[in-house]
């Protein structure tokens, strides 16, 4: 017998079309300046953005496909896609922190004076634009690593580009060459300090690794206390997307538990409770051993 629980996640289309369309914007405005004030600070940020328009695509692609129904070929469905882009993001990024990096090192030996004034200017519009993309994600960065993924690297965004202000306002008081690159190298260390768990948790996700939200022995403590339960094997909880758990068991039932109203209730108690979504259970007798038992 087997008892199944599922429901959907919030829609953020118009998020990501707002972010992506800001986002785009904000590179050409940056790219542009850094180049007029000869600034590597904003010239990496703009890169590093540009990365990020790239990591909202995927992570909208993916947001997208999470929505199609199963079919044949597919009988999860693809919310599978919103791991990977979460996972692709991350290394997205890593490439990006490298190459920021790279260039700052160099800068170092060849300092070169920026406009201060023009590098504080459109930091600050950097600091409004990327501020505003995390507020667009900020509801759903509890509960969806893709989504969790864009609104890090948007609040992040919006932190380096405040430290590019107050770097370009020291450089127009000190008149300290050397801060542009520093500032790159800060930006790296950030960028790379909130990648890094991304990357962690979408790659652990993508081999079927238990979300970081379900405690097993818990889940499995509380199978075993229902009435009737005699025993809990082949317990399996995995990611369907970065929004969905699911869960498969086996339990093993006195003789003569009747099972309709029972799985219902213990699907809907692991939702509420673990916010598991999708609930398959198998009930079984003790006359009749399951042969995967020994593998619980």
């Amino acid at each position: 017998m087997t008892a199944h629980y599922h429901s959907h996640a919030a829609n953020y289309d118009r998020a990501f079309v707002v972010g992506i369309a800001l986002n785009v914007l904000f590179v050409s405005i940056e790219a542009f300046y850094g180049w007029q004030a000869d600034s590597l600070a904003l010239l990496s940020d703009a890169g590093h953005n540009l990365s990020d328009v790239l990591g909202l695509l995927m992570a909208w692609g993916g947001f997208y496909l999470a929505r199609r129904h199963p079919d044949r070929k597919h009988t999860y469905g693809l919310g599978r896609a919103t791991i990977m882009a979460a996972l692709f993001n991350a290394l997205i990024l890593l490439i990006a922190i490298g190459g920021i990096a790279w260039e700052a090192v160099a800068r170092f030996s060849h300092p070169v004076p920026v406009q201060g004034n023009i590098v504080m200017l459109v930091a600050a519009i950097g600091v409004l634009i990327n501020g505003i993309t995390a507020w667009l994600f900020m509801s759903g960065n509890k509960h969806d690593l893709n989504l969790r993924g864009a609104f890090l690297h948007m609040a992040a965004d919006a932190l380096v580009s405040l430290g590019v202000v107050i770097a370009a306002a020291i450089f127009i008081l000190t008149g300290w060459t050397w801060l542009d690159p520093a500032i790159s190298l800060v930006i790296a260390v950030v960028i790379l300090l909130s990648t890094w768990n991304l990357l962690r948790q979408s790659l652990h996700l993508s081999l079927d690794g238990v979300p970081a939200s379900i405690q097993l022995d818990q889940v499995r403590n509380y199978l075993a206390a229902q009435p009737d339960v005699i025993g809990v094997h082949d317990l399996h909880v995995w990611a369907m997307s970065t929004s969905k758990i699911a869960l498969t068991a086996h339990l093993v039932m006195r003789d003569g538990h009747q099972g309709e109203d029972f799985l219902n209730r213990v699907a809907d108690e692991l939702h509420d409770n673990f916010a598991i979504e999708h609930t398959t259970l198998q009930l079984e007798t003790g006359s009749r051993p399951c042969a995967l038992s020994d593998h619980a």
